[in-house]
């Protein structure tokens, strides 16, 4: 399964770190676990004594359900770090209270008045909440301060590690992140590839033309009654009979058309039935058999021989529509024939350079990956697998499979299709932004404004409610790096192709 990476050429893989900065890491009382701050909050919500004390009348229970989540991925030793920070015991002390002095006030529990529940039963009743709640509340603070000390930028969720979280104590604990990899690019401006001449031929002009003039023709009937010849189109019926051989053990149905178009000795034609039409007349019945070759792109007659019944009904020629200016009016808002073949040619170079400009550059990112080797950060790798399973998914499901379909695809086997093409695109995207630092390449708000505008056009989104969904999810940053890897990726392209 492959899922796009769709024009401009360069890669599209995001690295959103905002997320990871403002809150979104990993908590977890005791061992290893992955778990977004964002989980934490619907979590503590749901084990909140103003909101349900049910749950809470078995500990036990509680603390599988908070911390029933998927384990973290596993980060490539390579690019990761490890952090180990405490906490002073009064600042825990002061968190524990805090929280405590929240739960009394919010508790509803039978016997007890609101804001009168004995702490030693919020104690007892909310033990893993109180641990929890603690964590969220000072952890990530110390986190972020540790990481600026060391001059270190996380690019995955941080796991914690070898907690250790008493009241009374200091918080002890280790933070394992991964990080971009630390490489040269020296001599990146050495690179290079051929750059195709974008020039639009005159005969790719007329193909085109006679494409055009093709998807207008009319078919009509031939006056005078004479054989089928070399270019004409005979209208069939036919009937199919699947032969019979010792490998086929059961009964296909017979295959059949009704006044099926087919052009004598027509490129997509098979040979027998150019062999069997060709001098044929109408009203004439013909018996031949076609053996179908293994790699037929219609499965069912692929490997298969098939016994044909034909009628000839009739014979047609193809009348392809004269080049005018009243053709070319018909086409468009055009003003005469030359105006079309003008505008005409002008969208064809604009496509060619565009096609041709693409593929140069992805042979650009090939030669940049050739001559770099860097470890990547799984956690990204794991992402863009993740995106490329979506666009698969999607694709899929544009085409009609249905979603318990899908529940039973072998999705290991799936994502380890993908994860080669995820690498190469990570990989692209850090040498990219890393030539971008290099050459001090900007996106300025224009450029964040016009491709906004064309999102809106593409979504029918009014564009200031697209601007605020986008910044509040933090797509509007992704959208500023991608814009700059183009930009990088078209700077490249006009240096570095000769």
């Amino acid at each position: 399964m492959n899922v796009d990476h769709s024009a401009p050429h360069f890669p599209r893989h995001r690295i959103d770190l905002g997320g990871i900065l403002n809150g979104c890491w990993t908590s977890k009382i005791s061992g290893r676990h992955t778990l977004s701050s964002t989980e934490v909050v619907n979590n503590t919500q749901q084990t909140d004594p103003a909101i349900d004390t049910a749950t809470q009348e078995n500990p036990e229970h509680t603390h599988d359900h908070v911390h029933d989540h998927q384990h973290g991925p596993t980060l490539n030793p390579e690019c990761s770090r490890e952090v180990e920070i405490e906490i002073a015991a009064d600042e825990v002390t002061r968190a524990f209270r805090t929280v405590l002095k929240r739960y009394q006030k919010q508790a509803r529990i039978p016997g007890f008045r609101a804001g009168k529940v004995p702490e030693s039963l919020i104690r007892t009743r909310f033990a893993e909440s109180l641990r929890q709640d603690v964590v969220e509340s000072i952890l990530p603070t110390h986190f972020r301060e540790a990481i600026e000390k060391q001059n270190l930028t996380p690019v995955s969720q941080p796991q914690v590690t070898d907690l250790h979280l008493q009241e009374g104590d200091p918080l002890k604990f280790k933070a394992v992140f991964e990080v971009l990899p630390e490489f040269s690019i020296e001599g990146y401006q050495d690179i290079k590839v051929d750059k195709p001449s974008t020039e639009l031929m005159d005969a790719e002009l007329d193909a085109e033309l006679d494409r055009i003039r093709d998807s207008r023709a009319t078919m009509e009937p031939v006056a005078e009654e004479r054989p089928l010849v070399e270019g004409d189109w005979a209208q069939i019926s036919f009937k199919g009979e699947f032969k019979q051989d010792e490998s086929t053990t059961e009964q296909s149905q017979p295959i059949t058309g009704e006044e099926v178009m087919i052009e004598v000795g027509g490129q997509n034609t098979l040979p027998a039935f150019n062999d069997a039409l060709r001098g044929a007349s109408t009203g004439q019945q013909l018996k031949f058999e076609v053996s179908y070759p293994q790699e037929f792109g219609e499965p069912r007659l692929a490997g298969k021989t098939i016994a044909y019944d034909v009628e000839v009904k009739g014979v047609k020629k193809k009348i392809l529509p004269e080049l005018s200016d009243e053709f070319a009016k018909e086409l468009g808002e055009y003003e005469s024939l030359e105006d079309f073949k003008q505008k005409l040619k002008e969208h064809l170079q604009l496509d060619k350079q565009r096609k041709l400009e693409a593929e140069t550059k992805d042979k650009l990112v090939e030669a940049m990956l050739a001559k770099y080797q860097f470890p990547v950060p799984e956690s990204l790798v794991q992402q863009q697998v993740d995106a490329r399973l979506d666009r698969g998914l999607r694709a899929l499901a544009q085409q009609g499979m249905r979603t318990e379909d899908m529940r039973k695809l072998d999705f290991a086997r799936l994502r380890e299709a993908q994860r080669e093409s995820a690498v190469n695109e990570v990989k692209a995207s850090i040498l990219l932004d890393r030539i971008a630092d290099a050459e001090s390449i900007k996106v300025d708000e224009g450029e964040v404004d016009r491709e906004l505008e064309v999102i809106s056009l593409q979504t029918r989104e009014p564009l200031d409610s697209l601007r605020t969904r986008l910044t509040n999810d933090g797509s509007l940053a992704r959208i500023r790096e991608q814009l700059r890897r183009d930009k990088t990726g078209s700077v490249l392209y006009e240096r570095l192709a000769s």
